[in-house]
């Protein structure tokens, strides 16, 4: 009795062990697993998932699972491509345009130097009006194909305060046409930032662009001594949800009719590229855009 006694302790102690060296090795192959995995969604690479274990199983799945990757994978290369192809013709039929309409142009500006009737000066009026409307949606393309390629930007020391007060003097003309009187809060002192001036540039001249858009009157800007930048104006047309889609491509309002929607896309592409966030909220009718560069 006491010899079946101890081989069946001898038989529990060798199950415990296998079993336990069975989880302990099934663990290092689903970590291995994860790891492999990780890496293969992470970096462009056809190798496979490799396993030191011998469990059957593992190795099955760990078989299934770099099927899936390969496929995976090819259907990424496809979307680049595509994606590429897409962004070049894109570029190209912008770019193509941009010679036609500028010739069509400097042809309405002789034809307003000639002796017309007031019926020809008006209709010629409304043309030259709706090509300048499509010359510059043309460029707002354009520009957008370039953006969303892989560009260098050109960090440098800048005054981000002084940059704003830039962008809002060459909008000056626009805003008294506009009947709008900007509110102005700057801080007194230099906000000093590494940024890419034109960039800075660009996405400011986007956002106050946006509230000639859509403002009914006013604007007002603000910056805190930390350097965030906070944008608002009355837009009573907008709800919540059309503020959620304000920065996704190509998404218009129906106030916004002559708007390509690329707009504030593009500031925030060049937003994120530089190491910042902007984001917009809608408070009781009022747009509030945030900008800020850590």
């Amino acid at each position: 009795m006491h010899i079946w006694l101890m081989g069946l302790l001898a038989l529990f102690v060798t199950l415990t062990l296998y079993f336990a060296a069975k989880v302990y090795w099934m663990r290092k192959a689903a970590r291995e697993i994860r790891h492999g995995i990780d890496l293969r969604l992470t970096q462009d690479t056809n190798t496979l998932l490799t396993l030191s274990s011998g469990d059957r199983t593992m190795r099955e799945l760990a078989t299934t699972l770099n099927q899936q990757l390969g496929q995976l994978r090819q259907q990424r290369q496809q979307f680049q491509h595509g994606d590429l192809e897409l962004k070049e013709a894109i570029t190209n039929i912008s770019h193509d345009l941009r010679t036609p309409l500028t010739a069509i142009c400097g042809y309405l500006d002789l034809l307003e130097r000639e002796d017309l009737s007031p019926d020809a000066q008006r209709y010629l009026s409304h043309i030259h009006n709706r090509t300048q409307v499509l010359r510059q949606l043309t460029e707002e393309l354009f520009r957008y194909s370039l953006l969303t390629s892989p560009q260098e930007l050109h960090p440098e020391p800048l005054d981000l305060r002084g940059v704003v007060e830039e962008s809002l003097l060459s909008f000056y003309g626009a805003l008294e046409q506009a009947g709008i009187t900007p509110q102005i809060s700057l801080p007194s002192q230099r906000i000093e930032r590494s940024l890419d001036r034109t960039a800075v540039l660009r996405v400011l001249n986007n956002i106050i662009s946006n509230a000639l858009k859509y403002s009914r009157g006013d604007f007002s800007v603000s910056m805190t001594s930390d350097g965030v930048l906070t944008c608002s104006n009355a837009a009573p047309d907008l709800t919540p949800v059309e503020t959620a889609k304000l920065f996704d491509r190509f998404y218009t309002v129906d106030t916004g009719r002559n708007s390509t929607g690329l707009g504030l896309s593009i500031a925030r592409l060049l937003t994120q590229q530089m190491g910042g966030t902007i984001a917009a909220e809608y408070q009781d009718g009022i747009l509030v855009i945030t900008l800020s560069f850590p």
